[in-house]
C-alpha cells in the first residue's frame, strides 16, 4: 500500500515526510520527500516542552506540552497534505500515515518514553488512518523503545549481505548491524549531532556547523575527550539507549568555540568507533544516513577511528534525510498487519513484538 511516514528528530530541525509503497516486508519502494523546516518560534517552543517534561517524573499534561503537542500535530498534518499535493495523490490513494511525533523525554529505565502528537487528531485532519505512539508498548514490555529503525534497515539491505552497519547521526547516533537480511544488533552509540549543535548556537549563533568547518578549525582538547568518554553508558551492554539531553557540552566550557566544535565531534566519532567495536561481528562497510553525513570533519574523523569508510548511504540509492520517516511509514504497514516491529537484538524487548496506536478518522 502507499504509506506516509513522519518524522521530527531530536535536533528540533523540522519534519521529515516520505512517502512510499510497500508490502511492510521486502517491498519497498520510494516515490516522493518533503523537509519542512521550523520557525524559530516553533523550535524554541518546542525546546522549552522538552526542557520542561525532563522535570517530570512522569508524563502529564501541562498547559505547555499540551501547546507543544498541538503544534506538533498540526505542522505534521500540514506537512503530509504538502507532500501529497507534491506527490500527485489524494488522501483516499493512501493506506496509512506513520505518525512519530517529537520526542521531550525518554526514560527506559523507568519504563516510560514520551513523544508528543496527537494520532487521533492527526487522522482526523488527514482523513487517513494513521498509526502513532511507536515506543510506549516496547518501553512497557522491558525494552528501550529505541532504536527501532532497525526493522527498516534489514528491509533494504536485504540483498547486500555482510555484514554491514548502518549508522544514522541524528541528534543522536545509532547503528545497526544487518547481516543477509537480518538485524542481529542495534543500540544508540552516544550523541551525534546533538552536542555539535548545541555548542555552535551557544558559541556563534549558528544551528549547526555547516560542513564542520568550526570543527575542522579547532583542535581536539585530549583531556576533555577523555573525561567525556568515562561515562558508564560506554561500558553497559547493548541494547541501550539515549536521551538527547542524557549529555551536555559543559565539559567544553572554557574551549575555544573552533576547539570545542573539534573536541565534540571528536567525541561523537570516538563513541561511534567504540560502538562498532563493541558489534558481535565487525562490519564490512559503514553506511551513514542522518544530517551528521553532511558534516565533513566528522566524516574524517569516522575514517580515522573506525578504519571504514564511511559511505552516504546515497551510494546505494537511498535517501539519507528520509530513511527515519520512510522508516516509520513501513512500520506503520507493519503495525496494521501485525508484524513485529521491535526484537530482543534491537531493543532489548523479551521477544519479537509489535507497536504502534492504529486511529481510524471519526468521519470516515
Amino acid at each position: 500500500m502507499l504509506a506516509i511516514g513522519l518524522m521530527s528528530g531530536t535536533s528540533l530541525d523540522g519534519i521529515d515526510a516520505a512517502l512510499i509503497e510497500t508490502d511492510g516486508r521486502r517491498v519497498v519502494r520510494r516515490i516522493a520527500f518533503r523537509g519542512e523546516a521550523y520557525s524559530d518560534a516553533a523550535r524554541t517552543q518546542l525546546a522549552e516542552a522538552t526542557a520542561l517534561a525532563l522535570t517530570y517524573p512522569r508524563p502529564r499534561a501541562s498547559p505547555p506540552l499540551l501547546a507543544a503537542e498541538a503544534l506538533i500535530t498540526r505542522t505534521h498534518a500540514l506537512a503530509a497534505q504538502k507532500l501529497m499535493r507534491d506527490a500527485g495523490v489524494a488522501a483516499a490513494d493512501i493506506g496509512v500515515v506513520g505518525f512519530h511525533g517529537q520526542t521531550v523525554a525518554h526514560r527506559p529505565d523507568r519504563r516510560w518514553t514520551w513523544q508528543i502528537g496527537d494520532g487521533q487528531a492527526l487522522a482526523d485532519a488527514s482523513g487517513i488512518r494513521t498509526v502513532a505512539d511507536f515506543r510506549s508498548a516496547d518501553v512497557a514490555a522491558g525494552g528501550q523503545g529505541a532504536p527501532l529503525i532497525p526493522v527498516y534497515h534489514a528491509a533494504l539491505a536485504a540483498d547486500l549481505g555482510g555484514p554491514i552497519a548502518i549508522l544514522n547521526l541524528g541528534g543522536v547516533a545509532n547503528v545497526t548491524l544487518v547481516e543477509d537480511g537480518e538485524a542481529i544488533a542495534a543500540f544508540d552509540t552516544g550523541p551525534a549531532n546533538g552536542l555539535i549543535d548545541s555548542w555552535v548556537e551557544q558559541e556563534i549563533g549558528a544551528r549547526f556547523d555547516r560542513d564542520g568547518a568550526l570543527a575542522a578549525a579547532g583542535q581536539v582538547d585530549e583531556i576533555v575527550l577523555t573525561a567525556m568518554l568515562d561515562h558508564p553508558f560506554f561500558a553497559a551492554p547493548f541494547p541501550k539507549s539515549l536521551d538527547r539531553n542524557d549529555f551536555t557540552v559543559q565539559p567544553a566550557r572554557g574551549l575555544s568555540a573552533a576547539d570545542g566544535a573539534a573536541t565534540l565531534t571528536a567525541f561523537t566519532a570516538a563513541t561511534i568507533a567504540e560502538g562498532l567495536a563493541a558489534l558481535p561481528i565487525a562490519p564490512r562497510r559503514l553506511l551513514v544516513a542522518g544530517g551528521g553525513r553532511h558534516n565533513a570533519t566528522l566524516m574524517r574523523m569516522l575514517a580515522e577511528r573506525t578504519g571504514l569508510v564511511p559511505e552516504p548511504v546515497e551510494a546505494l540509492g537511498w535517501h539519507g534525510d528520509g530513511l527515519e520517516a520512510e522508516g516509520f511509514a513501513y512500520m506503520a504497514v507493519r503495525t496494521l498487519a501485525g508484524l513485529p516491529i521491535s526484537f530482543p537484538g534491537t531493543t532489548g524487548v523479551p521477544r519479537a513484538m509489535p507497536g504502534g496506536t492504529v486511529f481510524a478518522p471519526r468521519d470516515a
